[in-house]
């Protein structure tokens, strides 16, 4: 794991083996920021999440069937409006068909009533027929292919001084009449066709159209809409590329997974406003009317990385990867449990999941209304709860008692503390490409080499390392994002975006860009910790646990790495000679352009080691995929808090109490608490003297 690292105590440890099966690590964060009540810990699940509740089918979010109305609006949040079914007049010939039936026998479509009136009082009923003649007609010219004819037509209102009424008929005659748009010039609206309705009209049907621009103009905060499941891939691509044409800045498309009356899976795309849309149009009616729906949740996992996790449940509920916050990434080889958030999500969609998501090692629990997302390091530890087997001296140790070698190693490392450092799953531990690697190409904006090794496969044929072998191999990145699963993520967006602007530097970015913020920058982050963990090595091998000129300190306790440098103090020569400061107080910088280096030896190993890959001029900013990293500081040594530990016999299942214990068929149990960012398995490392 870390070879040739240092050690801070001196007792000879012993051999085990850790994580033989996942509920042999058990991880739970401790005081997540919104706590269920009665707890600091993030909760184990007892029981299986709760059946499905019974809820109406106009929400795309919701398991769907049989969708009761084709691209109809959901409006997240019980108390949101959902729209009305369509009465029969509006599926008459302005709103359901755009064929020459319009002026047939029945020229005059009917108006819903609450239109008509709405419509009547804004314009009066000579004006309002006249405009439901002009729809009529302008209809009936698209239908008969006469385009020019329809896009020229022009109707107008005459001249509407007052300015809520004209945004009241604006949004009145957008709604009854969705191919029509509205023009103010010099206070005088007039009436057109919508072009870019007449260009979706070719993709989708007029009922789904329709639909899509009502949608559009209500701008209901949180709310989505999904077309009608469509299984032509070529199809879908043409309706993406049309939406973010058209309304990229306003809107955000996705393709997701839905099941058919026959339980059949298959694909329909999914319509959302962007975040920062709603920005710069706040109801004046105060915060609670514009807050973000937020559900809490505590995740158990099993075999599984935080991220693929956050892969299979994006996929199941239909939304983005990033709509996602979470505090920390936690161990694959685990029983873990850990607080996440997830927005635009009711509780009550979030429980209907539960049974589906227990197949892939997951399981939901205490799910309860937020107040906001997470954030990275927003936690106050981490509980585990441990069981190393195959216990065992070291073939260097002659010692009879291995109890009391154990009982030694724990000791010492309770009362000294461990080095910090990054443990291996951090960095990918036994994969061919491990992050650090990424982080470094990356930072150097090698973006086709980063994406190369991103791309490396393992060497087993599952279906995900069969597809990454066929891109290195072709290139070819519409045929690879065929081959994978739907969970994984982060590789289908960014072969998106390779299909779309090419295997080259600047496609290679748009795709690294296609992925959140918060991914991209987890490759340079663990880059930098690489460096620290090496920087931190180098330090104790130089000059021991003696704290010496030059050394940054702190002089308060801080649970977490952290970035204010005018806390950090560079210790003098006589500070030195008075042992003013102890090696618990000694910080190295994780890198960035933000702090400050050591003034010793140690400050010049760090610019010799960034020389070696070629960052010597390195300003810790990815412009191409605005990353910005500031860096911070850590800790060299840690503590560990409420170690408790005992001894089993393997195959009794009994605690082992007298001094007996024989090597191979005893096992050790212990639980501690760490604080954020610190590893179990380093800690481990320090009181068993072992590489993992």
């Amino acid at each position: 794991m870390l070879p040739s690292f240092a050690y801070v105590t001196d007792h000879l440890g012993f051999r085990g083996t850790i994580k033989n099966a996942p509920s042999d690590f058990v991880v739970t964060e401790i005081e997540a920021p919104e706590p269920a009540p009665g707890g600091g810990r993030a909760e184990s699940p007892q029981k299986p999440s709760e059946a499905p509740s019974a809820q109406g089918r106009w929400c795309p979010q919701q398991p769907k069937k049989l969708r009761a109305g084709p691209g109809a609006p959901c409006a997240g949040p019980a108390a949101l409006p959902l729209p009305p079914e369509p009465s029969p007049a509006q599926a008459g010939c302005c709103l359901a068909s755009l064929s020459t039936q319009c002026c047939g026998s029945d020229p005059e479509p009917s108006l819903s009533s609450g239109e008509a009136n709405v419509l009547d009082s804004l314009l009066g009923k000579p004006l309002s027929e006249l405009l439901n003649k002009f729809a009529c007609e302008l209809q009936a010219a698209w239908g008969s292919g006469n385009v020019s004819d329809g896009s020229t037509r022009e109707f107008s209102l005459g001249p509407v001084l007052d300015k809520k009424n004209r945004a009241a008929l604006h949004s009145a005659i957008r709604q009854e009449f969705p191919f029509l748009v509205t023009v103010t010039k010099d206070s005088e609206m007039t009436v057109r066709g919508n072009a870019d309705y007449k260009e979706l009209c070719q993709l989708v049907s007029e009922k789904e159209a329709n639909d899509f621009f009502k949608f559009l103009d209500t701008k209901l905060e949180n709310s989505t809409f999904s077309f009608e499941p469509d299984g032509n891939k070529e199809h879908r691509k043409a309706i993406h590329h049309f939406i973010n044409r058209k309304f990229g800045k306003l809107l955000e498309t996705k393709s997701f997974t839905m099941t058919n009356v026959n339980d059949q899976p298959n694909m329909s795309i999914i319509v959302r406003f962007r975040e920062r849309s709603w920005s710069k149009k706040r109801p004046s009616g105060g915060l609670q009317e514009n807050q973000e729906l937020y559900t809490a949740f505590t995740l158990q996992k099993e075999n599984l990385e935080t991220l693929e996790a956050i892969g299979f449940l994006a996929s199941e509920l239909g939304i983005l990867a990033s709509d996602f916050s979470y505090t920390g990434i936690k161990d694959k080889k685990a029983i873990t449990y850990q607080p996440m958030v997830v927005k635009k999500v009711t509780p009550e969609r979030l429980k209907e999941i539960g049974s589906k998501i227990e197949k892939k090692g997951m399981r939901i629990q205490n799910i309860h209304s937020a107040s906001q997302h997470l954030r990275l390091g927003q936690l106050k530890g981490n509980h585990f709860d441990i069981i190393v087997r195959d216990l065992k001296h070291h073939s260097y140790d002659t010692s009879a008692d291995l109890k009391e070698r154990i009982s030694e190693a724990i000791e010492k490392v309770e009362a000294k503390g461990f080095v910090n450092y990054y443990g291996p799953q951090r960095f990918g531990q036994g994969q061919n490409v491990q992050t650090d690697q990424i982080g470094l190409a990356l930072l150097n904006e090698k973006m086709v080499e980063a994406l190369r090794l991103f791309f490396t496969p393992e060497d087993n044929d599952d279906p995900v390392n069969t597809a990454k072998r066929y891109f290195l191999q072709t290139e070819d990145a519409k045929g690879t994002l065929a081959m994978l699963p739907e969970f994984k993520v982060r590789e289908k967006m960014i072969l998106r975006a390779l299909n779309r602007y090419g295997v080259n530097h600047e496609g290679c970015a748009k795709g690294w860009l296609s992925i959140p913020h918060a991914m991209r920058i987890f490759y340079v982050h663990a880059y930098c910790s690489k460096i620290w963990n090496e920087a931190a090595s180098y330090r104790l091998s130089t000059y021991g646990s003696k704290v010496v000129e030059g050394d940054l300190v702190i002089s308060e306790e801080s649970d977490e790495s952290f970035s204010v440098n005018d806390k950090v103090h560079i210790v003098t020569a006589s500070e030195e000679s008075a042992n003013k400061y102890s090696i618990h107080q000694v910080v190295l910088p994780v890198v960035g352009h933000s702090i400050k280096y050591p003034s010793n030896q140690v400050g010049q190993w760090y610019h010799e080691r960034l020389s070696k890959d070629e960052l010597q001029n390195c300003k810790f900013r990815v412009s191409p995929l605005q990353l910005n990293i500031p860096g911070c500081y850590r800790p060299i040594l840690k503590n560990v808090q409420n170690l408790t530990y005992f001894l089993e016999d393997s195959e009794k299942g009994v605690r082992i109490e007298d001094n007996h214990l024989n090597e191979s068929k005893a096992s050790l149990h212990i639980s501690f608490d760490l604080d954020p960012s610190c590893y179990a398995t380093v800690c481990l490392r320090e009181i068993m003297k072992c590489e993992f």
